[in-house]
């Protein structure tokens, strides 16, 4: 594992930010974290580069102590923060440089090349740019280090569809190249598309992880009976949650192979049937809904 955490807590005074959090990232995957605002990732996030300090617990990264040898992460990370700040009076081709030469592992050319796939012009002033340019300048100077853990926080805020997909292609390739990728969002879509594993955070704690190819393979379907629904098989009893819903229609959720099931649904007195992926929205209204004891 490159990262693991260890009943990481931390308070403030009666407030727990975060509580008890245990997490394992591998090598080479994107792993995300998703969560209402205020349910811990942020301080996660800054608890792992040790910019906050624990309660309680540990974390490390590579092996180190996120604490106690903080300098050394901190150069296996390269980190863009939900609100970067940049030198606004600084031309953008200037920060690049800067930031580039500020550490052993930066390119200053890479950065150019990201910064024109990114579509952004180096000529501006950051005073003078939007908040979208101002995250692309961000974005071009994070993901140009040549570190082995790349932490995105909030990546593609206040970017444009089409700029969307270009970072979600550039996540996809620093995986591809060997690179770990923390990836925190809000955007549900983007984190289906984008990772290989997800935690749920919820008022502080993790409450699911979640693999995505696991998730690909759940379905509802949604079906209404011309007579009255009969008992599951036997063979199929504890896999499927089944209940109805308002109009009266049935609803059963499978966790894996369709077939079987619907094998079975052929043998009931349907009217009509619709089949649909469970997805990261139904999950998340699911964790944040309901109860998580």
């Amino acid at each position: 594992m490159l990262i693991e955490t260890h009943s990481l807590t931390k308070r403030y005074g009666a407030v727990a930010a975060l509580e008890d959090c245990a997490l394992e990232v591998r090598r080479g995957e994107v792993y995300g974290l998703l969560g209402p605002n205020g349910a811990g990732k942020t301080t996660l996030l800054r608890l792992l580069l040790g910019f906050l300090n624990p309660t309680s617990g540990n974390a490390t990264i590579d092996g180190l102590d996120c604490q106690r040898q903080s300098l050394r992460v901190r150069r296996l990370v390269s980190y863009l923060p939900g609100e970067a700040r940049l030198f606004r009076q600084m031309r953008s081709r200037r920060v690049l440089k800067f930031f580039a030469e500020v550490r052993p592992e930066g390119d200053f050319r890479r950065s150019l090349a990201l910064a024109d796939r990114l579509e952004l012009d180096l000529s501006r002033r950051v005073s003078a740019m939007s908040t979208g340019m101002r995250q692309k300048l961000a974005l071009a100077a994070t993901m140009a280090a040549d570190t082995p853990l790349l932490i995105l926080d909030e990546p593609t805020a206040n970017l444009d569809p089409t700029v969307r997909g270009v970072v979600l292609d550039l996540v996809n390739e620093a995986r591809e190249s060997g690179r770990t990728i923390l990836f925190s969002s809000h955007v549900l879509s983007e984190v289906e598309q984008a990772c290989d594993r997800v935690s749920f955070l919820r008022r502080g704690r993790l409450v699911h992880t979640q693999t995505m190819s696991e998730l690909k393979c759940r379905h509802r379907i949604r079906a209404e009976l011309t007579g009255a629904m009969p008992p599951v098989p036997a063979s199929m009893d504890g896999e499927l949650s089944v209940r109805a819903d308002e109009e009266g229609h049935v609803i059963i959720e499978t966790p894996g192979e369709l077939s079987p099931v619907l094998s079975w649904l052929a043998t009931l007195p349907l009217r009509r049937m619709n089949v649909e992926p469970v997805g990261l929205r139904a999950l998340y209204d699911q964790l944040h809904v309901e109860p998580s004891d």
